[in-house]
């Protein structure tokens, strides 16, 4: 995986994927590139941790500890700029986690980790210079750069499908890739 910018802004869906794995620290530690969420993301995403976990605080607590080890940065709006296109992509959109996300890397130049389809498609559309990242490859990188065994792989994937309920698309160039591994 070669992320061509500093930073990468993860989306709740590939958050909650890595999370869901099991291997939330490895993976991020694994990503070339400074990983950031935006306020509004982690807001709603320490709701859906605690859903995961069935409790009220390890997802909370474990999140904060990834932040606090640096693994990901908290990043806010910085300008007005960002702020108004925020609001243009949430009326289009639809989704503030997405939007906000979005808006931040569109002003900084930043890649984007999403798996949303819909996301996707208007984020090609609104800013074709951003390099998109998805679960997969972030998952398949970890795996080579760490030297995963297939175990602990096929582990890692199966929890991504199971609690996360994550399913590649048919058209994912890595499905292959997640299928042999899955064996």
């Amino acid at each position: 995986m070669n992320i061509k910018q500093s930073h990468i802004v993860l989306d709740t869906c590939c958050i909650l994927n890595f999370y869901a794995s099991g291997k939330f620290s490895g993976i991020l530690e694994a990503i070339p590139a400074q990983v950031a969420v935006t306020e509004v993301v982690r807001s709603q995403e320490l709701m859906t941790l605690q859903q995961l976990e069935n409790q009220e605080s390890e997802g909370t607590i474990y999140f904060d500890k990834v932040v606090k080890e640096g693994l990901i940065s908290i990043v806010d709006f910085e300008s007005e700029a960002e702020a108004e296109t925020f609001i243009n992509y949430t009326a289009q959109m639809k989704d503030e986690g997405e939007s906000a996300t979005f808006a931040i890397a569109f002003h900084r130049e930043w890649a984007v980790a999403t798996d949303d389809k819909r996301a996707i498609s208007f984020l090609k559309k609104e800013a074709p210079h951003i390099q998109i990242v998805s679960t997969l490859e972030a998952i398949e990188h970890w795996s080579k750069k760490s030297n995963i065994d297939s175990a602990t792989l096929k582990a890692a994937l199966s929890a991504i499908r199971v609690r996360a309920r994550y399913q590649p698309p048919r058209n994912h160039p890595l499905l292959s890739w997640w299928e042999t591994a899955m064996k």
